[in-house]
């Protein structure tokens, strides 16, 4: 009984959510006040990955922000959505997703670039963190599962706002915002809706808790 007491008290534990957070507050501050060298590294750019084929500025891209309020923002979204969306989705899916809707976000970022012509790299998290947004948008559609004051009107709320602060603001990489949000969307969509059918359940019945059937 303590044995399975700890491990759902680690099971618990947003340790993939707080990782995140700390690599790129890592990353932030050795760009701050060792080398800007990562910027050019790790910037999303039309010449980076097409020209030069450094398909890893996906990811890296992702680890980089211009100053401390822009990083300051994306982490305290990603930290107060990450650790609610990973206890309720587990670790593997919720690390999963989220780096797959930043990719996302990235290509739909790309896409834009090479169409307008914009040589200018991308950096900063936002891209996986709308993906976060399209993900709990899925999940109190299709996952069904109570979350408190969590509602589909409340989560399309929080997505119009933070889609018109980004249209509103300068110096904004909304293609990488939409396409985050539509890639969490689409693979939380997918997640849930598989999550649910394995296990039986009616797709308008609400998600039983997975401790309910141990004793």
């Amino acid at each position: 009984m303590l044995e399975k007491f700890r491990l759902k008290k680690w099971k618990d534990i947003p340790y993939v959510s707080i990782l995140l957070v700390a690599i790129n507050v890592v990353v932030f501050l050795i760009t701050e006040f060792v080398t800007k060298a990562p910027y050019e590294a790790g910037g999303l750019s039309v010449e980076g990955v097409l020209m030069r084929g450094e398909y890893e500025r996906f990811i890296y891209s992702m680890f980089l922000h211009v100053d401390i309020a822009h990083i300051f923002n994306n982490m305290v979204m990603l930290y107060f959505m990450g650790t609610m969306i990973e206890k309720e989705i587990g670790h593997l899916p919720f690390g999963v997703i989220y780096f797959l809707s930043g990719i996302g976000g990235g290509l739909l970022s790309l896409y834009v670039k090479l169409v307008q012509g914009n040589p200018v790299g991308s950096v900063g998290a936002s891209g996986a963190i709308f993906g976060l947004d399209g993900l709990l948008l899925a999940m109190v559609l299709f996952y069904r599962k109570p979350m408190p004051m969590v509602t589909p009107l409340r989560v399309c709320l929080m997505i119009a706002l933070s889609l018109y602060s980004g249209l509103t603001a300068g110096n904004v990489d909304n293609a990488a915002h939409f396409g985050g949000l539509l890639a969490g969307l689409i693979i939380g969509a997918l997640f849930c809706l598989i999550k649910r059918y394995s296990r039986g359940l009616p797709s308008l019945m609400p998600y039983e808790d997975e401790d309910d059937d141990e004793e």
